[in-house]
């Protein structure tokens, strides 16, 4: 959420963040909505100031005396009024609450101007994507595939994009999560297995309500299955103040994520590249105001290690302003190249989203300087989803046999250096 002195003191600010994310937001009708909260606030501030100084001079009177009488009255009137004013103004700071929601993170000043993914800025690039993989054809197409990773019965059970992992296919995610825990746990964040369904208080706080509904599963008692780690991470401190020397404070969890994917269809979708259910290792940072750019580099560097360490070429995006998203204020996204199909494909989003969930969700830390509280900025980013990572490995480390050449920083946690679909 956005600082509501921001909006009033910087109008043309907030109409220019939403200008950039081209986003369709009508700034002026929160304003109003605001002014209307405020003028009601005070209004009803003032009767009651005017309550509390009938019943001092009340106190003052004798009972029954004529001047006392007709101070009931007065207070009798005012109470009525009191009560009409603090309905309305319930009722307006409801919808003042809901206006406030729908304002999007200011972006930062690094971020490039842009409306599409295709103004994307190439960040950096690692790894030979030109190399030679004569063998290398789309996951799903390798023979034997169905065996290790099976959507037919998954749909038959659950739906589509809901696939049963088979054999070599459930080790190999398996040594995937475990290699990034490990990693991710000698780069200083510590795991954490956090619950995989969260309230709507908690959804609201990261930005996913008002902005994901449709995105999200949700169950009968409205709670909604993790669409990632984040969601719980984040709010593991939800309400809490911090002390400032606890901070940086790094945390990483696996979970599964669930995600309905509304409206996704066609290539994009085929094999791995999109499912409803994937696992995925989250990294997750709450930091000093004056470090969190800085945290952010750090961040981005600490999921590039995992993919540089398991031989995958990859390139980074920092995000245009029309493709950064509603609670992001910078990002960039690593994506791995499929040799099979012979594109990119997005492993990792790593955010800095500054004060704009701690805002929610009302995580602050003590300033040592003047002893109040102030708000945390949170980070985070994938490091890294499994299922992509997944489709590239297999597509790029084919072999003339068939069979799939594990990475050597895998190899531990798999227990050997191939594996076969036959």
């Amino acid at each position: 959420m956005l600082d509501p002195k921001l909006l009033r003191e910087t109008p043309d600010l907030v109409r220019a963040a939403v200008a950039r994310k081209h986003l369709d937001v009508d700034v002026d009708a929160v304003l109003a909505i605001d002014t209307r909260w405020r003028t009601l606030l005070s209004e009803v501030e003032s009767l009651r100031a005017k309550q509390k100084a009938a019943n001092t001079a009340m106190a003052a009177l004798p009972k029954g005396s004529p001047e006392f009488l007709a101070k009931v009255g007065e207070m009798k009137t005012v109470a009525t009024a009191v009560k009409e004013k603090e309905a309305v103004l319930k009722e307006t700071e409801s919808a003042w609450q809901q206006a406030m929601l729908t304002l999007p993170n200011l972006p930062h000043s690094s971020v490039p101007e842009g409306r599409t993914p295709e103004e994307n800025v190439v960040w950096a690039t690692h790894g030979a994507v030109d190399e030679p993989r004569p063998h290398a054809v789309p996951h799903w197409e390798i023979p034997g595939f169905e065996r290790l990773f099976d959507f037919g019965r998954g749909a038959k059970v659950t739906g589509a994009g809901f696939p049963f992992f088979i054999g070599e296919g459930a080790r190999l995610v398996r040594a995937l999560l475990n290699f990034f825990l490990t990693e991710n746990a000698k780069a200083g964040y510590v795991e954490v297995s956090p619950p995989i369904f969260v309230n709507a208080a908690s959804a609201t706080a990261t930005g996913q309500l008002p902005d994901k509904e449709g995105q999200m599963y949700e169950t009968a008692d409205k709670l909604y299955a993790v669409p990632t780690a984040e969601v719980p991470l984040t709010n593991f401190y939800r309400d809490e103040i911090i002390e400032e020397t606890a901070l940086p404070i790094h945390r990483c969890a696996y979970t599964p994520c669930f995600r309905r994917e509304a409206g996704s269809y066609g290539k994009d979708v085929r094999g791995l590249n999109r499912v409803h259910q994937f696992d995925k290792v989250e990294l997750l940072k709450w930091v000093h105001p004056r470090t969190s750019y800085d945290e952010l580099e750090a961040l981005r560097t600490d999921a590039e290690r995992l993919l540089q360490k398991l031989g995958l070429p990859y390139r980074v995006l920092l995000m245009c302003g029309g493709d950064l998203g509603f609670a992001q204020a910078k990002k960039y996204d690593l994506e791995v190249w499929a040799a099979g199909q012979k594109r990119w494909l997005e492993v990792s989003s790593c955010s800095n989203f500054e004060a704009f969930q701690a805002r929610r969700a009302q995580i602050r830390f003590r300033s040592k300087e003047t002893g109040k509280p102030e708000l945390v900025h949170t980070l985070n980013g994938s490091g890294l989803a499994v299922p992509r990572v997944l489709a590239a490995l297999l597509e790029n480390n084919l072999q003339a046999d068939g069979s799939v050449k594990v990475p050597e920083a895998l190899q531990p946690h798999f227990g050997r250096e191939s594996f076969r679909f036959d």
